[in-house]
């Protein structure tokens, strides 16, 4: 279950400082450094448009990579800081930190649903509510899931599904000590509107048959008093 591990290519980055790293800018680059892990930092730089392409993966910020840089041993890490222009939006220094492979980290991990098709609750047109798409685990470095997954293939309208109930990896927990829900299997509001038209419908049966029980007494009573006039 744990996911391969992409590489992140770097180049090494000659002096530190503004200078250096306005220089790296204007060559296309965007500087970064990397520490942690027992080491020294080490400044570096990524080409601007291999950036933008992890950017635009999704999870930068929650995916393990393989730092590749010339002259250096292949070392795991993570991206703690993507730093932005103001104005344009667009990254200017990028912050890594080493792990080691029994480095424990917190991560947000992907749900996988399964079983949506014998659902007996979605067959009746309930509707599916992920609330929770990601759930951060702490987990180690070394044997990061690709997902957790949650069956709902038995879940009727009403149900949830809460993290108490789900298998998680060997060595993964919740980051939250309280029990959460995940997702539910609520009523479609054409259903709701049904079931609640229904309701109001008893309701005024009710009141009308309780208005003729009591003019039913009312005119009994109304009857014995004239008798007794008599």
């Amino acid at each position: 279950m744990a996911k391969e591990i992409p590489d992140l290519v770097v180049e090494a980055r000659a002096g530190t400082g503004k200078g250096a790293a306005r220089q790296a800018r204007r060559d296309g680059m965007v500087p970064g450094v990397v520490y942690g892990g027992g080491a020294d930092p080490l400044a570096l730089q990524i080409p601007f448009n291999a950036l933008i392409k992890h950017l635009k993966a999704g999870r930068f910020l929650a995916t393990l990579f393989n730092l590749k840089m010339e002259g250096q041993d292949d070392v795991r890490v993570i991206c703690r800081a993507v730093q932005r222009d103001v104005v344009k939006d667009l990254p200017t220094h990028i912050d890594l930190i080493r792990l080691r492979r029994t480095t424990k980290i917190a991560l947000y991990i992907p749900v996988e649903v399964v079983g949506e098709e014998e659902s007996p609750g979605l067959s009746r047109g309930g509707v599916l509510t992920l609330i929770r798409p990601e759930v951060e685990l702490k987990v180690t470095a070394g044997d990061i899931p690709d997902h957790i997954t949650i069956d709902v293939s038995e879940m009727e309208i009403g149900d949830n599904i809460s993290i108490s109930s789900v298998k998680l990896p060997s060595g993964a927990k919740p980051t939250i000590d309280r029990d959460f829900v995940i997702a539910n299997i609520t009523a479609p509001s054409a259903l709701t509107a049904a079931e609640e038209a229904e309701d109001e419908d008893e309701v005024a049966a009710d009141e009308v048959e309780a208005i003729n029980v009591d003019q039913d007494g009312s005119d009994e009573a109304g009857d014995g008093e004239g008798e007794t006039k008599e």
